[in-house]
C-alpha cells in the first residue's frame, strides 16, 4: 500500500520511528487562569516530536528521539523522563554552552484567545541543531523519520537541517511531517507559510489541520489542501470535530512507492487518490493539549502495522482520545487489543462511542451515545 514504510531484513531489531525535534521542560498550571494569577506550576515534559516518540514506545514500537539539550538539570530530566517511556535516547546530544528550553502555559485550549504560552527557548541547545551537529548519517536506521514545522521555526540552522533531512536520497526512510504551524515561534512570520509548504511537499506523509492550512496558506477545505500538496503519498487533513480526511495515492505511475527507498515523495505517470474520511469520536475532554501529537502517533502505529487507511485514522482518533481525557500531554495508550477491537467496529457502532476519563483501562466499560 502506498504510504507504508519499507521493511528491512532485520525488521525485528531496527528502530521503527526516529522522531527529531526540540523537547522542553513544561510547567503546567495548578489551576485555570492567567499566567499572572497562577500561584504554582507542576513540572512536565513537552515537545511535539518527543511526544510522538513516547506514545509510540508506550504502544509497543521501537522509537527513538533525537535532539539536543543543555548540560543542566532540565536536560537530565528530559532525557530520563523520555527514556522512561521506553524511547531510545542514545541520539540525544548535550550542549555545554546552551540551556535546555522551558515554557509555561495556561490550562486553556491553545486555540482560544485566553490561552497563554511563555517560551524560554531562545538560544536553547535545540536551536543549535543543524546538518553539522545532527548529520543525517548519525541518525539511527529507521523505517520512518518524523519531524515537524516547529523545528523549522527555531533557527536558520534548524531549518537547514529539515531541508537536509527531507532531501531526496537513496535509502531515505518514509518522512512523516506534521505542519504544526505556530506563528508565534517565527521571527519572520511572513516567511513561515512558504517554508512549511515547501517542507510538506518534500515529505511522504503529511499531517495538517484544516484550521492551520487556512491560517497559513489561505486554503479552505481538504480538496484545496490536497491540490496545493500533490506530492506526498499520504496527506492527512485533520478537521477537528468533523474527523479527518486522508488522501492516499494509488495508480499505475512509474514512481517509487513511499518508503521503498528513494524518498522522493513524488511519482510520474497516471496516479489517483483514494479519499477516506473517518468521523471523530465523542470525547469528554479533560485537557485539550497533546491531541495532535497523539493522533500522529496512532496513525503512524497503524501504518507500521500495515493496517487499512480507515483503521489508521481510527487509531489516531483513539490515541488522541487517550490524551484528551487526562490533564497532561502524555498518557498510556489503550492496550493494542482494546484499540484494535474499537477500530474494527462498524460505522454505526463507531459513531456511538463516547470516551471519558479512564476509558483506556482494561476493566473500563466504553460508553455509547
Amino acid at each position: 500500500m502506498s504510504g507504508t514504510p519499507a521493511r528491512t531484513a532485520d525488521a525485528a531489531t531496527v528502530t521503527e520511528v526516529v522522531c527529531l525535534g526540540e523537547s522542553m521542560v513544561t510547567f503546567l498550571p495548578s489551576q485555570p487562569g492567567r499566567l499572572a494569577d497562577v500561584p504554582a506550576f507542576g513540572r512536565g515534559i513537552g515537545g511535539a516530536e518527543s511526544n510522538v516518540a513516547c506514545a509510540l514506545a508506550a504502544a509497543g514500537h521501537r522509537a527513538a528521539w533525537v535532539g539536543r539539550v543543555g548540560a543542566d538539570g532540565f536536560g537530565d530530566h528530559l532525557v530520563e523522563a523520555i527514556a522512561g517511556y521506553g524511547v531510545d535516547t542514545s541520539g540525544v546530544r548535550r550542549d555545554p554552552s546552551r540551556p535546555t528550553g522551558i515554557y509555561f502555559r495556561t490550562a486553556t485550549d491553545r486555540a482560544t484567545d485566553v490561552h497563554e504560552v511563555a517560551y524560554y527557548r531562545a538560544g536553547s541547545a535545540a536551536s543549535a541543531m543543524s546538518p553539522r551537529t545532527v548529520p543525517y548519517a548519525s541518525l539511527p536506521t529507521a523505517r520512518v523519520l518524523h519531524v515537524s514545522g516547529i523545528t523549522a521555526a527555531l533557527s536558520a540552522d534548524c531549518l537547514a537541517l529539515l531541508h537536509d533531512l527531507t532531501a531526496p536520497r537513496p535509502g531515505r526512510p518514509l518522512v512523516s511531517f506534521d505542519v504544526n504551524h505556530r506563528p508565534g515561534l517565527w521571527r519572520g512570520a511572513d516567511a513561515s507559510p512558504a517554508v512549511l509548504l515547501d517542507l510538506a511537499r518534500r515529505s511522504d506523509l503529511v499531517f495538517v489541520g484544516e484550521d492551520e492550512a487556512e491560517e497559513a496558506w489561505g486554503l479552505t477545505g481538504a480538496e484545496a489542501i490536497r491540490a496545493a500538496l500533490p506530492e506526498p503519498s499520504v496527506l492527512v487533513v485533520k478537521r477537528g470535530a468533523d474527523g479527518a480526511t486522508v488522501f492516499s495515492r494509488t495508480g499505475t505511475g512509474t514512481g517509487t512507492e513511499t518508503g521503498a527507498g528513494t524518498g522522493t515523495g513524488t511519482g510520474t505517470g497516471e496516479e489517483t487518490d483514494d479519499v477516506t474520511t473517518v468521523p471523530a469520536l465523542h470525547v469528554d475532554v479533560v485537557a485539550p493539549v497533546g491531541a495532535g501529537d497523539a493522533f500522529a502517533a496512532g496513525f503512524l502505529s497503524a501504518t507500521l502495522r500495515d493496517l487499512p487507511v480507515r483503521d489508521r485514522v481510527r487509531h489516531g482518533h483513539l490515541m488522541a482520545a487517550a490524551v484528551l481525557t487526562v490533564p497532561g500531554d502524555l498518557t498510556a495508550p489503550p492496550a493494542r487489543a482494546h484499540a484494535d477491537a474499537l477500530a474494527a467496529l462498524d460505522d454505526e457502532a463507531w459513531g456511538r462511542l463516547r470516551l471519558g476519563p479512564g476509558w483506556t483501562g482494561d476493566d473500563q466499560e466504553v460508553r455509547t451515545t
